[in-house]
């Protein structure tokens, strides 16, 4: 090794690091000493030849940025141009690599050529991961990276990407052809590659593939092997109901046996008189309706088949009278179907001057409440807007005006008002029975409010940041909530601390459901995942990978098999809790998707979205597709709602099923949507 590439080693070392000074007095002093005489410098014959060749040549390979540029370049090129089979397989890898890159400049100190690398190829990844870039916009220097809690969850963790063997041969095949060393650097350290045998994997694959769940995929399918029990509790009203039906038709059919004489004979006189058509159809319905009666046992429904477990939370006691009334309302619940829809009640809030940013109703539909952005909450009585509206009809000169309904006459306000927050509220939900109130604020909190007493009874302190949502549980007395601080808790209305805390989301936890049994929580994350969390231990059970952009509502089937999500872009997915597998996505919104119900019996799903419409889904058909290569690829042809049912400029806040299948839905009029 001859002495001028020595020299141009140790200056291309001593620029690459930045050392001006020593550079600057390197240079002068081989200036002075360019006349002398010296030996030349060699290697040790036994010194391997490659070797001393890497070495010298390491300047040149060295991550500059201009080789983070070209070498991002090339790799887009040549995936874009990439056969048809594979490329959908291949652009999983260039967001990883671009996000790495940018980081990557950042780190260095090169922050410029970060923000040119940064806009140039920022728009191929907008549609998927917008608010990842949005983040990242804001790194402005080393620091600000070391800062950031999501950049430094993206270096920590690697992404799992699947994709096929040749697939994966043709990578490396380009990467090292083209002696792209940095991109090769960066994929090694940051992604993990799930390679199988076989043809592509299908493109409804991309979201789950690109997703960070801050966990390796090792532990993930570890996570999601955990014995999970999805089923009711031990003597819940369903049971009951159940229970008292058989009572009955055993009656019923002893006594049904003494008159089957009176019976047969009545319906022999009843078909010798039906001269007509008509007369015969007649007696056919009287006949089915006969059969589908108060006094006919139903057909076994998903709740009535679930299995059942044993609660691990100690329940409240119901008293008498109100574990009566809901179980008539489960009596005379109707029976909901693809052929049955529901009937829907439409609450509108109007004049709320953008400032709305929740809704809730009851389970019975008689209160309304709405959050609102000067910190208040607001409970409207629709039973007694209802009586003063029939009352006012009912006046001496026969009109009625809308303050007259709304019970506003005479300074009164149509509304209970509630201050204490000192933030926006974001969310607010009733208990089972009405008579409480929880609201979560940009302030930190949570407070319990009392219906009967129109006052605050408790505020629970304990998140760092703003609480997004909070969630009563089915049984009352327990309700979580999720918080920016990117946890969720557990509480129970008679201690200030909470109970459990949930951690493990990487961005913020936006919304939080209760599983049917009490015993699970499942929580959605602007980080794209949901999880399912064991209320008694704390731990995560479930991770679902699927959703292209943040999580914004859950909800849980009443039998506790399925959870349905959906987000920011309109996507809605059903989930088998037991395997941690998406049954079926559901497609049709164009904007979020707000909120979520199943009905009373789990047949069909309402859905909320900020397009201004409710749809419904049956929820039977899409649990229960054949498993097809059809199905497999992703195509939802199959799964269109089965009814849309648009509204004038209201977007979707709040929808709920009541006890007896009446689906109630909330929202604000909206000139400008």
């Amino acid at each position: 090794m001859d002495e001028e590439s020595v020299r141009k080693f140790v200056a291309a070392y001593l620029k690459k690091k930045g050392f001006k000074q020593t550079e600057n007095a390197f240079q002068e002093e081989l200036n002075k000493n360019t006349n002398n005489s010296s030996s030349p410098i060699s290697f040790n014959s036994q010194f391997d030849p490659d070797v001393a060749k890497h070495i010298l040549s390491f300047s040149e390979f060295e991550d500059g940025p201009a080789k983070y540029q070209d070498g991002y370049a090339k790799l887009r090129s040549w995936t874009y141009s990439s056969l048809d089979l594979y490329r959908h397989e291949l652009l999983r890898v260039l967001y990883p690599v671009f996000i790495h890159c940018f980081m990557d400049l950042v780190a260095k100190g090169h922050v410029q050529e970060a923000r040119t690398f940064f806009n140039s190829f920022r728009e191929d990844h907008e549609m998927m991961h917008l608010r990842d870039l949005q983040k990242l916009e804001g790194v402005l220097s080393p620091s600000h990276l070391r800062e950031m809690e999501f950049a430094h969850s993206l270096r920590q963790s690697k992404v799992n990407i699947k994709i096929c063997q040749y697939s994966y041969e043709l990578l490396l095949q380009f990467l090292h052809k083209s002696q792209s060393t940095t991109m090769l650097g960066i994929i090694n350290e940051h992604i993990n590659f799930q390679v199988s045998p076989g043809q592509p994997s299908s493109i409804s694959d991309d979201a789950e593939s690109v997703t960070l769940t801050g966990s390796s995929q090792d532990s993930a399918n570890q996570i999601n092997q955990k014995e999970i029990h999805w089923g009711l509790l031990e003597d819940s009203f369903e049971e009951r109901l159940e229970k008292a039906g058989g009572l009955l038709l055993e009656s019923e059919k002893a006594e049904g046996e003494t008159k089957e004489g009176d019976w047969d004979e009545n319906k022999k006189k009843s078909i010798e008189g039906a001269k007509q058509g008509s007369s015969i159809k007649k007696l056919k319905k009287d006949k089915a309706a006969g059969a589908t009666g108060k006094n006919a046992r139903p057909e076994a429904t998903p709740v009535a088949t679930a299995p059942r477990v044993k609660a691990e939370l100690t329940l409240p006691v119901i008293p008498t009278e109100v574990e009566q009334s809901i179980l008539e309302d489960l009596r005379n619940r109707v029976q909901l179907s693809s052929a049955a829809l529901p009937s829907v009640s439409f609450y509108t809030f109007i004049n709320t001057h953008n400032g709305l940013n929740c809704a809730s109703i009851s389970h019975d539909g008689s209160l309304v409440a709405g959050g609102f952005s000067d910190s208040s909450l607001k409970v409207w009585d629709m039973a007694r807007i209802g009586q003063q509206g029939v009352d006012s009809l009912q006046g001496e000169n026969g009109t009625t005006s809308s303050e007259q309904v709304l019970g506003s006459n005479g300074g009164k306000r149509p509304y209970t008002l509630f201050q204490g927050h000192s933030g926006p509220v974001y969310s607010a939900t009733f208990n089972p029975l009405g008579d409480f109130i929880l609201s979560s604020s940009a302030d930190s909190t949570v407070r319990l409010w009392s219906t009967k007493l129109n006052a605050n009874l408790v505020c629970y302190k304990g998140h760092n940041y703003p609480v997004w949502d909070v969630q009563f549980s089915p049984v009352g007395h327990y309700f979580a909530s999720a918080s920016h601080d990117r946890t969720a808790r557990i509480w129970s209305m008679d201690k200030i601390q909470p109970l459990r805390i949930m951690a493990g989301h990487l961005s913020d936890v936006d919304c939080v459901q209760w599983h049917a049994n009490c015993n699970y929580i499942a929580t959605g994350s602007s980080d794209k995942t949901v999880r399912l969390w064991d209320v008694q231990t704390g731990e995560c059970v479930r991770i679902f990978i699927g959703h292209r952009s943040m999580v914004l509502s859950l909800a849980m089937s009443p039998d506790g098999r399925y959870m349905a999500s959906g987000d920011e872009d309109g996507a809605i997915m059903m989930w088998d809790l037991s395997s941690g597998r998406c049954v079926t996505p559901l497609t049709g919104h164009t904007s979020c998707v707000w909120t979520l119900a199943f009905s009373g019996e789990g047949s069909l799903l309402a859905s909320g979205s900020a397009d201004c419409t409710v749809k419904l889904w049956d929820v039977t058909a899409s649990t229960k597709l054949p498993k097809t290569e059809e199905n497999k690829s992703g195509n939802t042809s199959r799964l269109r709602s089965l009814k849309t049912l648009p509204t004038k400029c209201t977007p979707v806040y709040s929808l709920r099923f009541s006890r007896r299948n009446l689906l109630f839905a909330a929202g604000v009029l909206s000139k400008t949507v």
